[in-house]
């Protein structure tokens, strides 16, 4: 089980760390590990809880390091499970974080912002009453975590290249999953870092943040075909096993994606709400109403992302009634 704890080398110099999530499907996030002379570099770094954080701390001591060894974190983007424990880590050993720019928006936002932008899109999507619902369960809370668990990065990753002392990573900003998000690439070592932009057995949500883009499906897809552009390389994603072949995966959700979108075409029904309770979701084709309140709204969010590009292409139209962006053929 790929989830399983421990420190396991998967190319050379390069360890994968899998690090509990709670109450989540995807049971655990993948860090990497990368010998960078007498200390480590990460890639991501897994959400601050203490429990991660006894599981890092032994994967580390299997490899002779510990916390103060870890001179700095790559980030592939903003969300909790990938960065906070960074910045807790940082506060107490002084390790560097780098994070895509184009997450600047979003932090910002969580760190000063007032309004919950999933309010407003929850309504202007048809579901005012999950909007409520939202605001009831996650509002104050996600406020309180922000404050917490987030800081400034050290530094904003831009398209680029990071010279380690032994091996050099091309930054490659590929928005879609969040906007600022970045993948890294050894060459050398022909290793794809994908963080959430390439998973092996699912798709990633889209456009779920706090400052959502106009079209979030269509920069994932622009970004899918960047890294299909890239030399096939082993796949080294945040959330299930190291696969040998990035094309692979990548022309499977480029599949995948047109044939939601063709689904959908075909199933819309007005808002974004009404047509995400004509489909099925999950690979398990559940039904819309069987969902928890976390994963409606990202099933709603995720069904407007493929409207909107619907009618990028000139298939949909949209129109706003009453504060409701209603879609049509």
């Amino acid at each position: 089980m790929w989830s399983e704890p421990g420190a396991f080398e998967v190319a050379p110099g390069v360890h994968r760390i899998p690090l509990p999530l709670p109450n989540d499907g995807l049971r655990a996030v993948n860090v990497y590990a990368i010998e960078d002379g007498d200390g480590l570099v990460l890639i991501d770094s897994g959400w601050a809880l203490d429990e991660a954080r006894a599981q890092l701390e032994a994967a580390l001591g299997a490899l002779d390091k510990g916390f103060e060894d870890i001179k700095r974190f790559l980030i592939t983007h903003v969300h909790r499970d990938h960065f906070t424990m960074a910045v807790s880590l940082r506060r107490t050993f002084g390790s560097r974080i780098g994070l895509g720019l184009g997450e600047q928006p979003s932090l910002n936002h969580m760190l000063h912002g007032q309004d919950d932008q999933h309010v407003a899109d929850l309504r202007k999507w048809g579901a005012a009453e999950l909007a409520e619902t939202w605001i009831k369960i996650m509002h104050h809370v996600d406020r309180g975590d922000a404050l917490r668990d987030y800081e400034e990065p050290d530094e904003w990753l831009v398209r680029s290249t990071v010279d380690l002392e032994h091996r050099r990573l091309e930054v490659i900003p590929t928005p879609g999953h969040t906007r600022g998000h970045v993948v890294f690439v050894d060459h050398t070592a022909k290793v794809l870092f994908s963080g959430d932009h390439v998973l092996p057995h699912i798709t990633p949500s889209i456009g779920f943040e706090p400052l959502r883009p106009e079209l979030p499906l269509g920069d994932y897809m622009t970004s899918l075909r960047l890294t299909r552009e890239l030399p096939d390389l082993k796949l080294l994603p945040a959330h299930g096993e190291v696969t040998d072949s990035s094309h692979a995966r990548v022309d499977e959700l480029l599949h995948f994606h047109e044939q939601r979108l063709e689904e959908i075409g075909k199933a819309v029904a007005g808002s974004a709400f009404e047509t995400a309770r004509k489909i099925g979701w999950t690979r398990h084709q559940r039904r819309f109403d069987d969902l928890d309140m976390f994963n409606q709204v990202l099933a709603i969010g995720e069904t407007a992302a493929h409207l909107d590009v619907l009618v990028e292409r000139g298939e949909l139209t949209r129109t706003l009634n009453a504060g409701v962006l209603e879609y049509s053929a």
